[in-house]
């Protein structure tokens, strides 16, 4: 797939690392570091901006290493990215360790997967069709 990009920051364009990899590392553009203290939040520039095709969508999701070595989230996680936004990529990181992060110009800072979606109808009804679990809730299904 072709995604149009307009990259304004200093660094090269989201790439997959292997040859297998879902996401692509997206890096901090910033003009200088950003100390993000602990439980503490940040909206975290880009530079790039995209144009999606449409039934398309961007996830913006945590990378594992920040998350397990520095307790570094997205804090809405997954962040959605629409086909019809064309304003800069911003990364809303969330501090969640007892340490203060310091945020680099450059750093991988999240990961990006393109993912394809398909928009919901709704169909008003008086019931919904029966099923085993029914009504059950949350831990309905138990532990086996």
């Amino acid at each position: 797939m072709k995604i149009q990009v307009i990259n304004k920051s200093n660094h090269p364009l989201p790439s997959y690392a292997t040859l297998l990899s879902a996401g692509m590392d997206l890096r901090a553009n910033l003009e200088e570091p950003i100390v993000l203290a602990p439980l503490a939040r940040c909206l975290v520039p880009t530079g790039l901006y995209i144009a999606l095709p449409q039934g398309y969508e961007a996830q913006v999701r945590p990378r594992s290493g920040l998350a397990i070595k520095k307790g570094i989230s997205v804090l809405n996680s997954p962040g959605t990215i629409d086909a019809d936004y064309r304003g800069e990529i911003g990364i809303v990181l969330v501090n969640l360790s007892n340490q203060e992060f310091v945020i680099e110009d450059g750093e991988r800072i999240a990961q990006m997967v393109i993912a394809q979606y398909t928009q919901a109808q709704w169909i008003e009804v008086k019931e919904l069709s029966v099923t085993q679990r029914g009504v059950g809730g949350f831990g309905h299904t138990g532990k086996e």
